[in-house]
């Protein structure tokens, strides 16, 4: 494996972990585009090889291998509670959840009677309510019947709501450690726009929190101490207030990134071809239910 040593430049000096010495190590190589990393607490990351319709499984010690074809194009990626995926298919412009028995649902592909755009980014709180991404890229846009690009809830009901109806695109999408506020990147307005959210998990208070990100914003990851870990020109990492707090490049344009191993603490990162891991020192939020 090829270990790549950076040094790391931070913004703010009251950062509390020491990042001056980090490591990259790349894990995986050779994929088409990667995308939508998730860890299972069975010990492992799962993450998508979308041109290549097909999910891809990182064990630590063993490497990568496939674990099925998904022609729909896979993107976003989330484990539930019950240890369930949920999945973005963007050329079949839906949501699925597939069970540990391999029992398929839809649970989203349509909104007031309109097909979706392309659904791209998906994080399951732990209550069960289902938040995902829904803009359209490239070629994608030509197939809208939508006139918006969505935000949407998914109630424990299966009630879809849209809770944002945005004329630009939004992309990654995380909770706070508690449940309570949802982050989303916008590619197009470059900033990352912040929601509260209630018991139920409805939606409101909709807020720019950081104004510009550097690049075109993609995933989004929060740690327990509720800074956001965002992929963009590089990996950034904010407050929860907004405020710029490091950075730092990889070989790659980074795609999307998800906390993992058994400490919580190894963040893994998709980007173009391959996937990259760094020990963060800090544990990465669960989505806990308020």
């Amino acid at each position: 494996m090829l270990r790549i040593a950076l040094l790391i430049a931070f913004a703010a000096a009251s950062f509390a972990q020491d990042f001056s010495d980090l490591h990259v190590e790349r894990v995986a190589a050779g994929m088409r585009y990667a995308e939508g990393p998730v860890w299972s607490l069975e010990g492992y990351l799962l993450f998508s090889d979308t041109p290549s319709n097909l999910l891809q499984k990182f064990v630590p010690g063993k490497g990568v291998e496939p674990v099925g074809d998904r022609p729909g194009g896979p993107s976003g990626n989330a484990f539930d509670e019950q240890g369930r995926l949920y999945t973005c298919e963007t050329r079949e412009r839906r949501v699925v959840r597939v069970d540990k028995k391999g029992k398929m649902d839809v649970i989203a592909s349509q909104y007031q009677g309109k097909r979706l755009n392309a659904p791209n980014d998906i994080v399951v709180r732990r209550d069960g309510v289902v938040y995902f991404t829904d803009p359209a890229f490239g070629s994608q846009q030509d197939q809208r019947e939508l006139d918006f690009y969505g935000v949407y809830r998914v109630s424990t009901k299966g009630e879809i709501e849209a809770i944002a109806r945005w004329k630009t695109r939004p992309n990654g999408i995380a909770l706070s450690p508690n449940g309570r506020i949802l982050y989303v990147t916008d590619s197009d307005a470059r900033n990352i726009k912040a929601f509260d959210l209630d018991r139920g998990g409805t939606a409101s208070n909709e807020r720019v929190l950081v104004a510009s990100v550097p690049g075109v914003p993609g995933g989004v990851r929060v740690d327990e101490k509720g800074n956001l870990w965002v992929a963009a020109k590089q990996v950034y990492t904010y407050s929860a207030q907004g405020k710029l707090l490091n950075s730092f490049e990889l070989g790659e344009p980074p795609s999307n990134l998800a906390f993992g191993d058994g400490d919580f603490e190894t963040l893994y990162i998709t980007a173009g071809t391959s996937v990259f891991r760094i020990r963060s020192g800090v544990k990465g939020a669960l989505p806990y239910a308020p």
